[in-house]
C-alpha cells in the first residue's frame, strides 16, 4: 500500500515534455510510480481537473537567514516553491560575522551562530525549514571576512584566506559561488581575482552565478567577463536576473543572448536567470553611491525609485525619491541622503525595464526562473517575492501563450534542477523526492500588485516537500519537511 496516491492529474513531468493523465504514487517521501491504480492508500487525493508538476526551484533567492527565522517559508511555499537557492550577488551565509551584518538589514531578530557553511547547513537540519535549501558560497561575504571593504587586490595571504573559506564551503555541498559585482565590497574585486577562486571549483560541477558589474549599457562588456571567468576557470556560469536596465540600454539583450549563444556553441555550460516584472529590487545604498543615482553610465531616475521598505517609516513606503524629495522641499539627492542617513537598510523597486526585453529574455533557451525577491516581510516588498512562479506558468504560458506551459514549468524544475546539479529533484520520475505541486491550470496566477504586494497566488491547491504536505488549499501546514541539499 502506498502512503499517498493522487489521482487523475494532468501530470507536467518537468522535463518540458507534453502532460499526460494518470496517477502519482508517493511513498517514503519519494515518488513510488506513475500509472494509474486501482489499489487503495493510506491518503488519496482526487486530482480530477488540476495538474501536477515538481515543485518549483528558486534559483535566485536572498532567503538565507528567512529560512531561518521564518521556517514556514509561506511567501514561497504558497506560490508552489519547493526549493530555494541561496548565496546569491555575493552575500553568503558564511562566514558568521559578515553575513551576520547583512541578515540585520533585512530583519533584526537575533539569528543562532553557526560555523562556516557546514554549520549553516546543519542548523538548518536540526530546525528544517518548509523548503529544501542549495547554497551558494558569497563571494563578497568571503572578500569582506578578508579585507573589509578595502577597494584593492588581495595580497597573497588574503587571497589564501578566501580560497580557504571557498574550499570550506564546496567541501560542505555548496553547490557553486556567486558575486555581487555592483555591491560593496565585490565590486573592487578584478577579473583575475574571480578567476582565481572559480579555479577551485573546477572538475566539481559547482558553478559561478553573478550579478554582473553592470546590467545597463555596459550589459554586453560584463556578459563577456562572466563568460570569460567561466571559461578560464573551467566552470559553469549562471548570469542573474538577465535584464537590460534603464531606457539606453534597452534592445541590448539581443546581443546579450547572442553572446551566451556564442559561448554555448563553443561548448561552454552558460545560462542564465530572470524574474517576470520590469521592475527590479534592491537597497538604496547599492543604487545612490557617491551622491549620484545609479553610477556612470547607469543614470536612474529618482520617479522610477519607489520605496519598498523602511523600518519605522511606513509613510516613505510606496512612494518615490522624486515624491518624498517635493514632500521634504528638496532636492532628490538630498531626501535619498536623508532616507539613507536615517534608515541605511532601506529597499526600493526600480522601473527600469521594458516588456519586449522581458518577453525576449523569458522565451530564450538559456533562461530559467528566480524571483531574486528581498524577504523584508514588512513594507511593500517586490511582488516577485510571492507571484514569481505563478506569474510565469498563468499570464506568460497560458495567458499570453509565450511558451507552453510544459516549457514554462521545465523553466522552473528540470532546468533548474540539472544547472544547480539537484540530482533528485526537479522531475516526476520514480525514485526522485516527492517535491510536487497541484494546481488548477485554468486558475493559476499571481495576485500582488506593486502597490498591494504580499497576495497569495491563485490557483495553487496543495505543496508537498519530500512528500510531506506542506500547503493545503492556500494555507500553509505545520510541516517542516525541507533539506539542506548538497552538490550532487
Amino acid at each position: 500500500m502506498h502512503d499517498l496516491i493522487i489521482r487523475d492529474a494532468e501530470i507536467f513531468d518537468g522535463t518540458g515534455a507534453r502532460p499526460v493523465r494518470g496517477d502519482v504514487a508517493v511513498d517514503d517521501g519519494k515518488i513510488a510510480a506513475l500509472a494509474t491504480f486501482t489499489g487503495s492508500a493510506r491518503e488519496t487525493v482526487d486530482a480530477k481537473g488540476l495538474a501536477i508538476s515538481p515543485g518549483f526551484i528558486d534559483v535566485h533567492t536572498h532567503d538565507d537567514f528567512a529560512v531561518v527565522l521564518h521556517p514556514d517559508m509561506a511567501f514561497k511555499t504558497l506560490g508552489g516553491v519547493t526549493t530555494v537557492v541561496v548565496g546569491n550577488c555575493g552575500f553568503g551565509p558564511a562566514p558568521w560575522k559578515p553575513a551576520s551584518r547583512f541578515a540585520a538589514t533585512v530583519d533584526p531578530r537575533p539569528l543562532p551562530q553557526w560555523e562556516g557553511y557546514r554549520g549553516y547547513m546543519q542548523t538548518l537540519e536540526q530546525n528544517p525549514p518548509a523548503v529544501n535549501v542549495a547554497t551558494l558560497i558569497g563571494h563578497g561575504t568571503a572578500r569582506h571576512a578578508v579585507m573589509g571593504l578595502e577597494a584593492r587586490e588581495p595580497s597573497g595571504a588574503e587571497m589564501a584566506a578566501m580560497k580557504e573559506i571557498v574550499a570550506e564551503g564546496l567541501e560542505a555541498g555548496c553547490v557553486g559561488m556567486s558575486s555581487g559585482l555592483i555591491y560593496d565590497p565585490g565590486r573592487h574585486a578584478r577579473t583575475d581575482e574571480l578567476v582565481e577562486l572559480a579555479n577551485l571549483m573546477r572538475g566539481t560541477g559547482a558553478l559561478y552565478a553573478t550579478h554582473m558589474r553592470d546590467e545597463g549599457v555596459g550589459l554586453l562588456s560584463s556578459v563577456a567577463e562572466a563568460i570569460e571567468i567561466g571559461e578560464r576557470a573551467g566552470v559553469p556560469v549562471q548570469i542573474s536576473h538577465h535584464k537590460a536596465s534603464g531606457e539606453r540600454a534597452w534592445g541590448l539583450v539581443t546581443q546579450s543572448l547572442k553572446l551566451i549563444e556564442d559561448a554555448q556553441a563553443k561548448g561552454q555550460n552558460v545560462h542564465a536567470d530572470q524574474y517576470p516584472y520590469t521592475a527590479g529590487s534592491t537597497s538604496l545604498g547599492a543604487v545612490f553611491r557617491d551622491g549620484a543615482f545609479g553610477g556612470p553610465g547607469r543614470e536612474t531616475d529618482p520617479k522610477n525609485i519607489v520605496i519598498a521598505a523602511a523600518r519605522g517609516r511606513s509613510e516613505w513606503e510606496g512612494r518615490s525619491i522624486a515624491q518624498l524629495a517635493a514632500a521634504m522641499g528638496c532636492s532628490a539627492t538630498e531626501a535619498a541622503t536623508q532616507v539613507l542617513q536615517e534608515i541605511p537598510s532601506t529597499t526600493i523597486i526600480i522601473h527600469m525595464m521594458r516588456e519586449e526585453d522581458v518577453r525576449t529574455v523569458m522565451r530564450h533557451k538559456s533562461t530559467m526562473i528566480g524571483s531574486d525577491g528581498i524577504p523584508t516581510l514588512d513594507g511593500k516588498p517586490h511582488p516577485r517575492l510571492y507571484g514569481t512562479f505563478a506569474r510565469v506558468i498563468g499570464h506568460y504560458a497560458r495567458d499570453e501563450k509565450l511558451f507552453a506551459m510544459e516549457e514554462a514549468i521545465h523553466r522552473m524544475t528540470g532546468f533548474s534542477a540539472k544547472k544547480f546539479g539537484l540530482a533528485d529533484r526537479g522531475v516526476i520520475a520514480p525514485g526522485l523526492a516527492a517535491d510536487l505541486v497541484l494546481f488548477d491550470p485554468k486558475k493559476i496566477i499571481d495576485a500582488g500588485t506593486f502597490e498591494d504586494p504580499k497576495k497569495t497566488p491563485l490557483g495553487v491547491k496543495a505543496v508537498y516537500t519530500n512528500g510531506a504536505l506542506t500547503v493545503q488549499d492556500g494555507k500553509s501546514t505545520t510541516a517542516r519537511a525541507g533539506r539542506a541539499l548538497r552538490r550532487s
